[in-house]
């Protein structure tokens, strides 16, 4: 089979570990990598060439614009299109594939500046088209969402006769010293934070008030800790593709130090999307503002410590027996910034992004139209995290 060229747009953790594991795997003729800034292209491609000794190509893109998505897949003849940029951008990119009979990836759904509560309609709605170019998009394909909805197939698929409830847990149990900062984008991570829970339980979805519903979880390996449920994209694609469902919930924690900052920000008005004027002829809404007075999540490597614990409890019948099941992978924080100079939270997100496209490219994950990982065949891509340094436990429980 013939090596593809690969687009990888951004320039932040998660592409940071992408580019890195395209490089290591030598699976692609070529990798180009393109955000808005080049500048941040370029140190990571220089990464790249001093640990590994292989040329990244970089280039500058505005990738809100499809037009010059379109203008860049065919300058460098993109064969596969890694979205590792804000989900503002999907639509633009995924049109622009569209446009060029190329083929996508994305970690998180689209969404839109003036609406945090979004879902994967608008994606979706473009299977047709994806369809007639002869190409295929794959949504969601990081960690939560991405392996989290995986492990459920899994599950679904290998380890139950009947599955009947899904429970997510996600915790980060890392210390990066400061009093308050985000793990990825903090727009991104703070208006997801502020819209209220939501789950599936018995045929339809019920509403809480944000971080309404609290619980003691014990992470296997690493202890206890105060997770809240809450909305998270995920819950529709596995409620959508497994019908059958009872249950289906989504849970992180938090510690009571991040707890007490969050909600002294939100008291205060911090979390608005309004635009305000802040001086005469500009505007700015207090999110955006806040977003550039928090760390940037890359500036946390140099301190991180601990591990992320993210995994599944699939319930259900296995020859008539009622049976529980936990899937989940830990990560540490001082490998993953050791091997690629990103924390857990981007090499658990960059490393199934990649794993995604490699499956893609060499025709083991492949269809055309628009797909959600949990689709497809789990084995291949638990085989590719294992060598890829993402390996899953699987126990059962009580």
């Amino acid at each position: 089979m013939d090596k593809k060229n690969l687009l990888i747009v951004g320039a932040g953790g998660v592409a940071r570990v992408a580019t890195f594991k395209g490089a290591q795997s030598g699976e692609f003729k070529k990798i180009v990598l393109a955000s808005r800034t080049k500048s941040k292209c370029d140190e990571i491609a220089r990464d790249v060439k001093e640990k590994l000794g292989v040329e990244i190509e970089t280039a500058q893109l505005d990738a809100n614009r499809k037009e010059n998505v379109v203008e860049i897949i065919k300058k460098y003849q993109i064969d596969i299109v890694s979205n590792l940029a804000l989900p503002y951008q999907n639509l633009p990119i995924m049109h622009g594939c569209i446009e060029t009979g190329t083929d996508y990836l994305d970690t998180a759904l689209a969404e839109t500046e003036d609406n945090p509560d979004t879902y994967y309609d608008l994606q979706w709605a473009l299977d047709e088209e994806f369809k007639k170019a002869g190409a295929m998009a794959l949504l969601g394909c990081g960690f939560d969402p991405g392996v989290t909805s995986i492990m459920v197939k899994y599950a679904g698929e290998y380890l139950l006769d009947e599955l009947e409830e899904v429970d997510i847990y996600d915790c980060n149990f890392g210390e990066h010293g400061r009093p308050f900062a985000t793990n990825f984008d903090p727009e991104i991570n703070l208006r997801e934070l502020n819209l209220p829970g939501k789950y599936w339980e018995n045929g339809e979805w019920k509403v809480t008030k944000p971080f309404e519903i609290q619980v003691k979880h014990n992470y296997p390996e690493c202890g206890e800790a105060t997770s809240i449920l809450i909305w998270h994209e995920e819950l529709e694609s596995i409620v959508k593709h497994f019908p059958n469902l009872k249950r289906a919930r989504f849970f992180m924690c938090f510690s009571d130090r991040y707890l007490y900052h969050f909600n002294a920000l939100k008291n205060v008005g911090m979390f608005s999307i309004e635009p305000i004027e802040v001086c005469p002829g500009c505007k700015i809404s207090p999110l955006q503002f806040l977003a550039k007075v928090l760390p940037d999540p890359q500036e946390l490597v140099k301190n991180y410590t601990g591990v992320t614990n993210i995994g599944v409890i699939a319930r259900g019948y296995k020859n008539g027996k009622r049976k529980s099941y936990y899937l989940y992978n830990i990560c540490d924080h001082q490998k993953a910034i050791g091997e690629t100079g990103a924390h857990c939270v981007s090499y658990t997100t960059g490393v199934p992004a990649n794993i995604g496209v490699k499956l893609m490219a060499r025709g083991v994950w492949y269809k055309p139209g628009v797909h959600n990982v949990e689709e497809f065949d789990p084995k291949p891509f638990f085989e590719e995290m294992e060598r890829d340094g993402l390996p899953i436990n699987i126990v059962e429980i009580e």
